[in-house]
C-alpha cells in the first residue's frame, strides 16, 4: 500500500450508530460516529485490556469498551473508567490510536499514514460527477491485492476476450495506442482505440489524439478510485478498497442522470448493476489467479505497447510508495 494518502475505505451507509470493525490495510480498525454524524476511526483495541472496541457501542458520541466501560473521545483519549469514578484520575497513557477521516459523496475516506497535526486538504473525487446523477452501489469482494484490481480497470488488451460477450463483443482485438494523460499530479486518463485486426500494425500513442476519443475513457485518480467515462450521462465508478495483501473490497457504482425522476432514476441505476457484477466477475475469475499477487515495477511480466496504463500506473504507484516511506 501507498502510505500518506486518502483512501476510500467503506460507503457512508454501512458506518450507522453502533461502531462497526474492518480490516484495512491490513490493519483492524473501528469506525463510528460522534453526536454531530462525524465519522471517527481507530484501531480496534483497547488499550486496557485488548479486546476489539467495535463489539462495544457508543454512549454520547464516545466509543465505549465491552469490557470494563472505558470510554474514548474522537481524538482517541480516555475520557472515562467507571471504576475509578466520573472524576478519577486517567493515566495519559491510555490513548487511542486513531486516523483521520473525510465523508463525501457517499463514501468514507480514511488518511492512512504519518500522524500529523496539520489540517490535511480533503481527498478527489471525479468533478464531472455531480448531484445530478442518480447511483446504485455494490459491494464485491476480491480474493486479489488490490493493485491487480486497479490494472484490471485500466487494461484494454482483455476486453474481447474476458469480456467476449458482453462489453468486449466485436472481437476488436488490435490496440491502437492506447492514448494516456495526467491531469495533474493523480489523475490519469486513459483513451481507447481498439478495432478490427486488419492486418496492419497497431498505431503509436503519438498518433493518436485523445479528443476523437473523449467521449468514451478511463479515468483513475490514485491511490484507488477509477471512472470509466461512457457519455455524459452514463458512467462506471468503482473503489478498490485494500483489505490485506490478499483481499480487496470492490465498491462498484452505476451513475446515470439521463432520467431525472428521482425515483425512476434510482430505480434505473439498481435495475443496472446485476449485470455490471457479472461483467466484474468475468474479470475475477481471471485476476484472483496472478501471480505475483501484488503488481510492481520488477514482476518478472513482459508487458507490450497496449499495457501503457499499466506501466504509467505502475511508475506512478512505486514514486508515491517511495516517497511515503521517506521520513
Amino acid at each position: 500500500m501507498i502510505r500518506n494518502q486518502w483512501y476510500v475505505v467503506t460507503e457512508s451507509s454501512e458506518v450507522g450508530s453502533a461502531p462497526i470493525g474492518v480490516t484495512r490495510m491490513g490493519e483492524k480498525m473501528v469506525f463510528w460516529r460522534d453526536q454531530t454524524g462525524k465519522v471517527n476511526a481507530a484501531v480496534d483495541r483497547c488499550p486496557h485490556r485488548g479486546v476489539r472496541l467495535s463489539v462495544g457501542k457508543v454512549e454520547e458520541g464516545h466509543l465505549q469498551c465491552p469490557f470494563h466501560g472505558f470510554e474514548f473521545d474522537a481524538s482517541g483519549k480516555c475520557i472515562l473508567i467507571p471504576a475509578n469514578g466520573r472524576n478519577g484520575v486517567i493515566p495519559s497513557a491510555l490513548q487511542l490510536s486513531t486516523y483521520p477521516t473525510y465523508e463525501a459523496h457517499g463514501f468514507i475516506w480514511l488518511w492512512w499514514g504519518d500522524s500529523t497535526a496539520q489540517e490535511l486538504p480533503p481527498p478527489k473525487f471525479f468533478d464531472n460527477i455531480d448531484e445530478s446523477f442518480c447511483y446504485a452501489s455494490a459491494r464485491d469482494p476480491w480474493e486479489a491485492h488490490y493493485s491487480r484490481v486497479i490494472e484490471n480497470q485500466l487494461d484494454v488488451v482483455h476486453l474481447p476476450f474476458i469480456h467476449r460477450n458482453t462489453i468486449g463483443r466485436g472481437n476488436r482485438t488490435v490496440v491502437d495506442g492506447p492514448v494516456v494523460e495526467w491531469k495533474g499530479d493523480k489523475m490519469l486518463y486513459t483513451y481507447v482505440f481498439n478495432r478490427l485486426d486488419d492486418g496492419t500494425a497497431p498505431r503509436k500513442p503519438s498518433e493518436l489524439s485523445p479528443k476523437s476519443a473523449a467521449s468514451v475513457h478511463l479515468e483513475f485518480i490514485f491511490p484507488n478510485l477509477w471512472q470509466n467515462f461512457i457519455s455524459e450521462e452514463v458512467r462506471i465508478m468503482a473503489a478498490f478498497v485494500p483489505v490485506d495483501n490478499e483481499h480487496t473490497l470492490l465498491y462498484l457504482r452505476f451513475y446515470q442522470k439521463f432520467m431525472r425522476l428521482p425515483v425512476l432514476g434510482k430505480l434505473i441505476a439498481q435495475l443496472a448493476m446485476p449485470m455490471n457484477v457479472y461483467i466484474a466477475h468475468e474479470d475475477r475469475r481471471v485476476v484472483t489467479t496472478q501471480q505475483p499477487r501484488a503488481s510492481g515495477l520488477k514482476t518478472g511480466e513482459i508487458l507490450i505497447q497496449g499495457d501503457l496504463p499499466i506501466i504509467e500506473y505502475r511508475k506512478k504507484r512505486a514514486a508515491l510508495q517511495s516517497l511515503g516511506q521517506q521520513p
